[in-house]
């Protein structure tokens, strides 16, 4: 659209200016709501970071870390001339729950998995908003290169509540995560994905063996099981093709 799309006032309504989670993740993740609702619509321009911060009452950095998550996630784009907009590709569904290596082994494929970070940490706000759990609580932060047939296919990032955590980096060298977790016990059942696309960083590049500012299929996921407790949060990046 060529005028710029002033965002609707009502979604910042219960913004918790004193509480424990940042103002930038509120922000973001009401913004992240409205576009996906529908409510700011795919191709809107929206506001520059200084009306928005005028607005709402919130420092530039907040609004420009905001609207860097979104950017981050493909829900946003800032092009040169024109200003930030919301992408079209991006789209948002409940889905049955199947793992990467689950699809590539049932297509015949063999996949191996190389694992890049294995920490039990602290949860940061964002982190222990997607997880429901306490701020600071330990959990179990995961990052992956799953690999078919000897060539790189998927960055996979997890975090896994508290009683995860003594999960191995041998079992998941072995196995998918999911395998892992139904090996124990869990039922994993539904899922809240989003699936867009952006341009891949650098280290992103290298690792999935594609150039610098090439497009990568990012999917963010947060897993259930049957009596509706967070099982993991993850976001993963994919190779073009796979």
């Amino acid at each position: 659209m060529s005028s710029e799309t002033v965002w609707p006032d009502e979604v910042f309504l219960d913004l918790d200016r004193n509480g424990p989670v940042p103002l930038y993740f509120q922000v973001s993740s009401r913004l992240e709501d409205a576009i996906r609702s529908g409510r700011i619509p795919a191709g809107a321009r929206l506001e520059n970071e200084i009306a928005i911060g005028e607005r709402l009452g919130l420092s530039r950095p907040t609004v420009r870390r905001a609207i860097q998550e979104l950017v981050d996630k493909g829900l946003l784009v800032r092009r040169r001339g024109i200003g930030t907009q919301v992408v079209q590709s991006t789209v948002s569904r409940p889905v049955e729950l199947t793992s990467l290596y689950e699809d590539l082994r049932s297509s015949h494929h063999e996949p191996s998995t190389r694992v890049l970070l294995h920490a039990v940490e602290p949860a940061s706000e964002e982190i222990a908003a997607h997880l429901r759990v306490p701020v600071g609580s330990m959990i179990l932060h995961l990052r992956r290169l799953r690999s078919t047939d000897g060539t790189p296919v998927a960055l996979l990032e997890n975090y896994l509540p508290g009683e995860f955590t003594d999960i191995t980096e041998e079992q998941l060298a072995e196995t998918g995560l999911y395998q892992v977790l139904r090996s124990r016990g869990v039922a994993i059942r539904v899922a809240n994905q989003s699936i867009g696309a952006r341009r891949a960083a650098q280290e992103e590049a290298e690792l999935l063996d594609i150039a610098r500012g090439g497009p990568v299929l990012a999917m963010e996921r947060v897993a259930f099981d049957n009596s509706g407790s967070v099982i993991e949060y993850g976001h993963h990046n994919y190779r073009p093709g796979l």
